[in-house]
């Protein structure tokens, strides 16, 4: 796949499936603005993607801070006069807690991250799409909250998951006239630094008793996928390849959704 002249704004894009996509993205060709809330982790990834010989702005924004997000992506469009792709990735696991010990703040919290995070991304991006004549955007959502139920306390997670599956199906429709195509892909247990953002509290008081002796992902006999084989979904989904595809959600989870759920 070949993304030369294009431009992409990976948010998350410090670590995990953001740092991996954002990687691969750049050795296509692709100019890529990798945003996070750490300058730290953000410089890593440019400075890596430069002396890989690619394109990479380091981009600084807490994605639920309206004004940061703006300043970001506009920075993004200055630098390299366009923007073709957008890949809402950043989110949090944040608390889980049973519903009645999860208080307001941390809901907040979490729904601001992810749903939040994920409109402003889209509300601020989507104009520059436009003015390219078309695009894509690809959601990170999660299998939690679109075929898994059963993880005890992840209601306010879950909500934000279900919410971007839903709103990615409602632009697929509005963004079509614009050359726009809006996709989601619901990760499951994927090898990244997520957990880093988990907090469990109590939470098994909010669970029933399920046990899967031989492992709960039947692909790979219980082992977890890693960022690159998402990345690579989300490569084909930007790509001219998925030219016909919109408003889709794709799970990629070795099968785990359909016996954990």
């Amino acid at each position: 796949m070949d993304f030369s002249g294009k431009v992409a704004l990976v948010t998350g894009g410090g670590s995990g499936i953001g740092k991996g996509t954002a990687l691969r993205l750049a050795a296509a060709g692709c100019a890529v603005g990798v945003l996070t809330h750490s300058r730290n982790e953000a410089e890593q990834v440019a400075d890596e993607i430069a002396a890989a010989g690619g394109r990479a702005l380091a981009l600084v924004a807490d994605v639920s801070d309206e004004d940061q997000v703006k300043g970001a992506i506009a920075e993004l469009a200055r630098e390299y006069g366009r923007l073709d792709f957008l890949f809402a990735n950043a989110g949090i696991n944040g608390v889980w807690a049973p519903i009645d010990e999860l208080a307001p703040d941390e809901w907040d919290r979490t729904i601001n991250t992810n749903l939040r995070g994920t409109y402003l991304t889209l509300h601020y991006g989507v104009p520059y799409l436009k003015q390219a004549g078309g695009g894509a955007v690809v959601i990170t959502a999660s299998v939690n909250g679109t075929r898994i139920f059963s993880n005890a306390g992840a209601t306010a997670y879950s909500c934000t998951k279900a919410a971007q599956v839903a709103m990615a199906k409602m632009l697929a429709l509005e963004l079509a006239k614009f050359h726009v195509r809006v996709n989601v892909i619901c990760p499951g247990q994927i090898t990244t630094n997520i957990e880093d953002s988990t907090t469990h509290r109590d939470s098994e008081l909010a669970g029933e008793p399920v046990e899967y002796p031989e492992g709960k992902i039947p692909l790979t006999d219980g082992e977890p996928g890693t960022s690159d084989q998402v990345a690579d979904l989300v490569l084909f989904l930007l790509s001219d390849r998925a030219r016909h595809i919109s408003g889709t959600p794709v799970w990629i989870d070795g099968a785990q959704s359909l016996l954990v759920g």
